[in-house]
């Protein structure tokens, strides 16, 4: 036990390499077309009787979201591997502290089954399974950490440049994004436990709020469940991208994985809606607009993280 604990960052890898594992299950469940068995049991319909409603719209709506999840587990995974795995590495207190951060918005997400009524069961398993990673994992990488340990380290940028320069305006850039994402994800996890529905949801479905409940009074919370988690791990990407660029050294690992989480999170979030027939450009121009930022920021970032990471000062 003491040799896979090690100094606690194992676990927290390996909590990272759960996320991605789950976000990878996600996306098989979507494109198999497959309810879990507890929201079978919970609707008491199954994917292929509730397809037969509306031209599939309902689950492919449904899937829609899911599928856009799976993207976002990836993607914090990936960053959260990274963080372990290098500057946590090097005694670093900011990504400590980051893992607390964005692992208490991740996990509070969960908490907001309180909006609408539905107790995922697997959520809650797999919540119960990574937390105890995560505090074990924390308790033992604080040893790892060199002066200053302080949270103020969150507020440190990982280097001084200038902002006009090429790396400070992709920096910029990557900044711009990851604020986006905060706001973004937290809208949906607010609409997820109110109003669930955007009116270009209802339009794409083609049915209203009452039509949907007359299908299944538990229809509804089963999305607003799955709208809300979409919405909590959105933000929690977003808070871990924009410390992760803000603190993080300049470095060819750091660029590869914001453009790996970056690929899958955006590939995931868009392609999924042309997969599905969701084209209302104006649902999807916050996403676009975010992916373009973003690929400006990392092509802006490229050269003076790969070749000149040695050069800055801190």
């Amino acid at each position: 036990m003491e040799a896979l604990v090690g100094d606690g960052r194992p676990l927290l890898i390996l909590a990272g390499l759960s996320l991605v594992v789950f976000g990878c299950f996600a996306f098989f469940l979507s494109a198999s077309r497959q309810f879990l068995p507890h929201d079978v049991q919970f609707l008491g319909i199954t994917a292929e009787e509730l397809c037969r409603i509306s031209d599939c719209r309902v689950v492919y709506f449904m899937f829609h979201d899911r599928v856009a999840f799976g993207g976002a587990l990836i993607a914090i995974g990936s960053l959260y591997i990274w963080m372990a795995e290098f500057p946590l590495r090097q005694g670093q207190a900011w990504p400590w502290w980051l893992f607390i951060v964005s692992g208490a918005v991740g996990f509070s997400s969960f908490l907001a089954y309180l909006g609408y009524g539905y107790l995922d069961t697997w959520h809650g398993a797999g919540t119960l399974v990574l937390l105890p990673l995560f505090l074990v994992g924390l308790f033992k990488t604080y040893a790892l950490l060199k002066p200053p340990r302080g949270v103020t380290s969150l507020f440190q940028p990982g280097v001084r440049v200038p902002w006009l320069s090429m790396y400070g305006l992709g920096r910029a850039l990557l900044l711009v994004t990851a604020a986006g994402m905060i706001a973004g994800g937290f809208t949906v996890m607010i609409v997820g436990m109110t109003t669930v529905f955007v009116p270009q949801d209802l339009s794409f479905m083609s049915l209203q709020p009452e039509q949907l409940h007359a299908i299944s009074d538990r229809l509804v919370p089963l999305i607003a469940h799955d709208r809300a988690g979409f919405g909590g791990a959105i933000c929690a990407t977003g808070v871990t991208v924009l410390f992760c660029v803000w603190c993080g050294k300049p470095s060819k690992s750091l660029w590869q994985v914001l453009f790996f989480s970056g690929l899958v999170g955006f590939a995931a979030a868009i392609g999924v809606h042309p997969a599905v027939g969701y084209t209302d450009l104006f649902h999807l121009a916050p996403a676009i607009l975010g992916a373009v930022i973003f690929l400006l920021g990392l092509i802006l970032c490229y050269r003076p993280m790969h070749s000149n990471a040695k050069a800055f000062q801190l």
